[in-house]
């Protein structure tokens, strides 16, 4: 299964690629992956395939800034998680998938951004949302090294408020100084920046994974973030290693992603229909 199609989607002098791997079934419903930071889409084609011989049609969307989005982040990037939680709804936008059912599945930074989109926007065409390594960074729900968490990532959004960007050093690819700020802020914090207090109006079905060992999001952080979504429906999983390419456990399920294309096809099998 390959991608036939890529489509992109203007937000103001950014434009956000799309890549999209069709399914035979004019029916059948619409996996969104919405990746990591610094991930391109073309490292989820893995996953895509997954999904597809799961039964979904598959539109991978990378970032702002990563990938074959541009421009590269730079001085004179303004943005951070809100526009990120607005990239979400003009995906949306333009996939415009008729009566079919659509699943955000949202990858560490890419869950944060598809959490924000279904809090600030009430009434979102999505069944669910599938959260695999994706949390708020918070420093105090690392069980091990949370002093050093918090050092780091205050560090990173000081470097990127200095430089006027993030320029990707150790981590998370080159990005926007809204970005490393918002996220350095969550980290610091515990909260959805601008919008914690909207998460206990999410009422979008939830799926949460998280990994052993994944130093990047433990499951204590899944468990911090999943806790603020009080009126939704959350199922709770915690799967083993999976062992791909010598990658950390954050990214290695990725590239060997069945464990997680069948909890992800198990649990959309339970939804309601969301219209």
């Amino acid at each position: 299964m390959s991608p036939t199609e890529q489509r992109f989607v203007d937000r103001g002098s950014d434009r956000l690629a799309l890549h999209h791997y069709p399914s035979p079934s004019p029916t059948a419903p619409v996996a969104v992956v919405l990746p990591a930071m610094g991930a391109a889409a073309r490292f989820y084609r893995p996953l895509a395939e997954s999904l597809g011989a799961a039964g979904f049609e598959v539109v991978v969307a990378d970032l702002r800034g990563t990938g074959d989005s541009t421009p590269r982040p730079s001085r004179s990037s303004r943005y951070g998680y809100t526009d990120l939680a607005g990239d979400v709804g003009a995906v949306l936008d333009e996939l415009k998938a008729d009566d079919r059912r659509i699943v955000l599945v949202g990858h560490s930074l890419g869950g944060q951004a598809g959490l924000l989109h279904l809090a600030t926007a009430p009434g979102a065409p999505v069944d669910g949302i599938a959260l695999v390594a994706a949390a708020i960074p918070y420093w105090r729900s690392y069980p091990r090294h949370g002093q050093v968490i918090r050092a780091y990532t205050q560090a990173i959004g000081a470097v990127a408020s200095v430089l006027g960007f993030w320029p990707g050093w150790t981590f998370g690819g080159r990005q926007a100084s809204g970005v490393m700020r918002d996220w350095a802020r969550s980290a610091r914090t515990g909260a959805f920046p601008g919008a914690d207090a909207a998460m206990t109006e999410v009422t979008t079905p939830v799926l949460a994974v998280s990994i052993d060992d994944d130093v990047y999001t433990p499951h204590e952080a899944v468990d911090h973030t999943t806790a603020k979504l009080r009126r939704a429906t959350v199922r709770r999983e915690r799967i083993a290693r999976i062992e791909a390419e010598g990658r950390p456990a954050h990214f290695a399920w990725v590239r060997a992603p069945e464990p997680v294309t069948t909890l992800i096809r198990d649990w959309f099998d339970t939804l309601p229909p969301h219209r």
